[in-house]
Parts: structure tokens; sequence; C-alpha cells
């Protein structure tokens, strides 16, 4: 099989090319594989190659596919891929396979490898959040996915194999965690995409044989770190996720559906507030100011302690309150916030906290 670029080889001599929208792992003989895939899905022992393909953003539905289904385009991906459908395993995503990330973690003679694409910007879900369709048949929906490919070089029975799947499944949200990504679906944070897919290789020929891949054992956390690595590069690759970017309170607010329309609403109901253009300016400046960020984000954490009911509603008020009300010393301004003014007891802890923000910025309060 001739590819186009060689992008990683593992030491278990696994190679990963890059070939047009595909990327493909060709396996050596011995190799096991447990996969999410539509095609070459479940556990097998007899497949010599694994692809991750991207497939364009509009034809996310099924009835645009060509072949008509999920199933049938992946075998004809395959095909052009001078792949036999009856041996891989395929998945999709609208990622780009320029924006793939690759993390290896090592001990003694094992060796893990996570090869991952991640598009979150559409798709982003929590697990819990309501579901968009009850599938009867083979109906796709969004397509913005977190692919991970784990390549193990290692003998795993099968059911550490799928085990290594929870390991793998927890920290890819650690990493959404850690970057605070929000789900599209509701209020919290998001777990991963509502579809993701995952593969995981094993080396069945290798003399090494590990039956645990739980968090207790050096092979979870070479399977956690590496997907935790990969994952984060790849979020920063595709859809420019990282701690800076983060770092900026107009994202935080994002998943509670807050944009610069809705502060401006409330800003008008602020005496003074009537030249927009200024506003967002300094709401865009200002927004990304680390004192205002730190403030924001323990007054939101205080809205989803509440939410999952660890902190009563009153409790969680008075507190916001204390941070706001010491905001003004926070970023340095002359005068103290109006807080008898601007914060309304009895409504929601968010609400409050646009008022007492958006009085900032109406007067342009933060200082270096």
């Amino acid at each position: 099989m001739n590819y186009q670029k060689l992008v990683y080889t593992t030491s278990g001599q696994v190679r990963v090319w890059h070939q047009d929208t595909s990327l493909i792992v060709v396996l050596p003989p011995g190799y096991a594989s447990l996969s999410t895939g539509r095609i070459g899905g479940g556990y097998r022992i007899d497949l010599n190659a694994v692809f991750n393909h991207q497939v364009q953003a509009d034809n996310g539905n099924r009835h645009r596919l060509e072949g008509g289904s999920v199933t049938a385009y992946l075998q004809i991906v395959a095909k052009r891929l001078s792949l036999s459908p009856d041996m891989v395993s395929g998945i999709l995503t609208a990622a780009d396979m320029n924006n793939a990330a690759i993390a290896v973690q090592a001990f003694r003679d094992v060796e893990v490898a996570a090869v991952v694409t991640a598009g979150v910007e559409v798709n982003g879900g929590r697990a819990g959040d309501p579901a968009s369709y009850y599938q009867e048949d083979e109906t796709t929906t969004h397509i913005g996915t977190i692919n991970t490919i784990l390549i193990i070089s290692a003998s795993l029975p099968p059911e550490t194999m799928a085990r290594a799947i929870m390991t793998a499944a927890e920290a890819k949200a650690v990493a959404l965690q850690q970057l605070m990504v929000p789900s599209h679906y509701s209020h919290g944070i998001a777990t991963g995409s509502g579809t993701d897919d995952i593969v995981i290789l094993s080396d069945t020929t290798h003399p090494t044989v590990l039956t645990d891949a739980g968090k207790h054992a050096k092979l979870g956390e070479l399977i956690a770190r590496a997907t935790i690595e990969a994952t984060t590069k790849a979020l920063y690759l595709q859809s420019d996720i990282s701690p800076v970017t983060q770092c900026d309170m107009m994202r935080r607010l994002e998943r509670f559906g807050i944009d610069e329309q809705r502060y401006w609403s409330v800003a008008t109901t602020l005496s003074g507030a009537n030249k927009r253009d200024l506003f967002i300016r300094r709401l865009r400046e200002m927004s990304k100011d680390p004192r205002l960020v730190s403030v924001c984000c323990a007054v939101l954490h205080l809205a989803d302690e509440v939410s999952w009911g660890v902190i009563p509603l009153v409790s969680a008020q008075k507190s916001a309150f204390f941070f706001m009300k010491d905001l003004s010393d926070l970023i340095g301004a002359d005068n103290a916030l109006p807080m008898d003014i601007l914060y309304h007891e009895r409504e929601p802890i968010i609400d409050n906290w646009i008022r007492v923000s958006a009085w900032v910025f109406k007067n342009g309060w933060i200082t270096g």
C-alpha cells in the first residue's frame, strides 16, 4: 500500500499514514481491535487497517452521503483507499486530518500512542443532555467529532481492551473539563461530542500481557496521559481551544447563551449606556482580563453547584454577592460598585453577574 505521507511509526511497527482526507493505520499481522466503527466494529482479530475519514460537514445527513448510509459510505471510502471493506474498521468526522494530534506515552517495553482528531465547535455535548432523536435506522446527525485511535504495544485480552475504552473516555472528558469546553445542548461542560468514536488496537504477539487498563494500573495511566495530551492538542489545532483562548469571560458564558447582544441589552437599562460601539469594544477587551475572568468563573461555578444540588441557592447567592461586591477593589477601580442598584437578591446568580459586569464595561473600570 502506497500512501501519501508517513505520520508516525510505533515501536511495534504500526504505521500511521495521511492520504488526502483520511488517516490510515496499517496493522501488522497479530493485532486485535475493539472499535465503535460502523464497519469493522466490535472485537476483531483479522483487520489489517483502521482509517479515520473526514466527511464534508454538509454531508452529515445519511441521505446525502454517497451510498445512502454511513456503512455504505465507509465501504466506498475503504475501496478508494485500496482497502478491503471486510478487513478494516472505519470512522468518520468533520475534523481536518491535518489537525490530527499524536501523543505517545511509554513505560519499559509498553508504548501507548493516541491518534486524535477533535472538533467540538457545533457538536460538543455532555452525557445526559437531551437527545436529538430516537434511532430506528442508521440515522446520524451532527458531524463534529472527537475520534480516538489508541495503538498499544502490549497484548490485551478483550475484556482489558474494553476497560481501556473506559479509561480513554474518562481521559477525553478530563481534557474537555480542563479547557472548560461548553456543551451546545445544555449549560454544562462537555464530556465529548454526540458522535465520538474510538478504536483500541493491541498487539497479541507481544510478550507482555497486561490485564488491567484501569486508573490504578500503569497501562491505564499511559492511556489516560496520551489521550489527554492528544485530545488537548487536537482541540487547539481544530477548534482553537486552549488555556489561553479559554481565559475569556465571554467564552465562559457561551454555555449559558450569553453573548454581546445580551450584554448590550442589559447595559441599556443602566444609566448613561448610549454608545454601543464603545461598550462592545470595552467588553471584548476587558473580558480577557484574568482578574475579571477569575471572578466570573467563581460566580459561574456557584451557579453550577446550585444546579447540581450541592449548594443551596440562598447560600450561593450570598457568596456570589461578596465576590461581586469586591470586584472594584480587585480590578483597581476608584469607585465602589453601586451594589444596592445592581444586585437583585431574588434574581438568578448569572443575571446579577451580567448586570454588575455590564456596569464595569460601561464605565471602563479595568486598569492595567
